[in-house]
């Protein structure tokens, strides 16, 4: 078996918890300041949060490059307006609006994280092809 846990480095672990949680409902199971383990409404995980500079790992010590360049958090929902409306409540501010994207032909928005990693919103589906 094969499966990823997507580490992202963030300046306050405990803050970006927070702020998974308040968009997405991601519940935090390893909390701490310098990792937490973010899980779904399943038990799954699906995000984990790293503080810059800890452990020595290479491509999570400088934090003076810009986050996220050439990587994109994809989160698929089946509660799109729940997600969209919780952004709003926060106003938080939304860098693509909800739209239909003509290549998967799906509703989504785009935002950035706290920490300046750039998400994508989409309705749940499968890939085809």
């Amino acid at each position: 078996m094969t499966k990823l846990d997507p580490i992202i480095a963030v300046k306050d672990v405990e803050a970006s918890a927070q702020w998974y949680h308040q968009i997405f409902g991601f519940r935090n199971a390893h909390g701490g300041k310098d990792f937490a383990v973010l899980l779904d409404e399943d038990d799954v995980v699906m995000l984990c949060l790293h503080q810059w500079g800890i452990d020595e790992h290479p491509s999570l010590s400088d934090q003076r490059i810009p986050a996220g360049n050439g990587f994109l958090l994809y989160f698929k929902t089946d509660n799109m307006p729940k997600m969209l409306n919780r952004v709003e409540q926060m106003h938080w501010p939304i860098e693509e609006a909800l739209h239909q994207n003509p290549n998967s032909r799906r509703k989504e928005f785009s935002l950035k994280d706290p920490d300046g990693y750039f998400i994508t919103v989409t309705t749940y589906h499968e890939y085809e092809g």
